[in-house]
């Protein structure tokens, strides 16, 4: 007999805790079922069933045996289901989370080209400043920028952002230029609050040498655009990845606050939850950003 059937049916018989409704389960008769453990024990040359008129229930080694054989089905039926999916066409809700200005500024124009390209996917694109769970949340994919927390999750770096400190030319004619990274402590911050790290900027010095900058900021806010509006406003210093400064560095509306400093470079990375293979359309989505995004430097955001 089928080795892969026996454990099925012996696995079935576990779950159930009976031979009738493991065959109603695995729709064979009661018959077949018990042939088959029956043959399983034989081979094995052990008794996995402990059987009376009222129960049936495994045996120590049938507990064992029975362990393993599980994640053997479940592993069958995950290959099973990749070949199933590989050969699909990807399709259904696709939800993604996002910050909202990398969402605004870089997703939302390519999506139409997304949803042409795969039609029986529809998108569900949530735009917040707050770090999601994927999956107690529900969503398919997030768009994460920056170094990455510790996690189960998986992640594929689509393409990097560099990240500067500036300043409008009102605020460095008024407070003055800080001309090195401890002078910084001597200055108005601007901080976002959304960073795991808190208040802390981690700046790498000419030297090489990795350093940290605590204050308290004088404005914190939870929205890059926000900062970035402060900055401009003369309020302070921001240190802002260049898909958001970019724009306003070429104006000349900021200007690099220490621009000697080694230029920090972000990952921006796409997240989605684990597993031995992922959905066609979270596949199909992070193959696209990845086409979109390549061959875009870092100072091209």
């Amino acid at each position: 007999m089928d080795r892969l059937t026996e454990m099925e049916a012996f696995a079935t018989v576990v779950d159930q805790g009976g031979f009738t409704d493991a065959a109603k389960k695995m729709g064979i008769s009661k018959s077949a079922v018990s042939k088959h453990v029956s043959s399983l024990e034989a081979r094995l040359g052990a008794r996995l069933l402990n059987r009376t008129t009222r129960r049936v229930s495994p045996t120590e080694i049938g507990l064992a045996y029975y362990d393993r054989a599980r994640r053997v089905l479940n592993d069958a039926g995950e290959a099973d289901a990749l070949v199933t999916s590989m050969q699909s066409a990807p399709s259904g809700l696709l939800r993604i989370s996002v910050a909202t200005d990398f969402g605004v500024n870089h997703l939302s124009p390519i999506l139409g080209d997304f949803l042409k390209e795969y039609p029986d996917i529809t998108v569900n694109m949530v735009l917040n400043n707050r770090y999601v769970e994927l999956i107690s949340e529900g969503f398919d994919l997030a768009i994460r920028v920056g170094e990455l927390e510790d996690s189960t999750l998986r992640a594929r770096k689509l393409t990097e952002t560099s990240k500067r400190m500036i300043g409008a030319p009102t605020y460095f004619q008024q407070y003055g230029r800080p001309q090195r990274i401890d002078d910084l402590n001597e200055h108005k911050l601007l901080h976002y609050s959304n960073q795991a790290a808190g208040n802390v900027w981690k700046i790498t010095a000419p030297s090489g040498e990795k350093r940290q900058v605590r204050t308290a900021g004088w404005l914190t806010v939870n929205d890059g655009q926000s900062l970035l509006n402060a900055a401009m406003s003369g309020l302070g210093i921001a240190y802002l990845p260049s898909f958001l400064y970019r724009d306003a560095l070429e104006k000349g509306l900021v200007e690099e606050a220490i621009p000697d400093l080694p230029v920090e470079n972000l990952g921006i990375y796409a997240v989605y939850p684990p597993g031995r293979f992922t959905q066609p359309k979270v596949r199909a989505f992070i193959d696209f950003l990845v086409a979109r995004f390549s061959g875009k430097g870092p100072d091209s955001w």
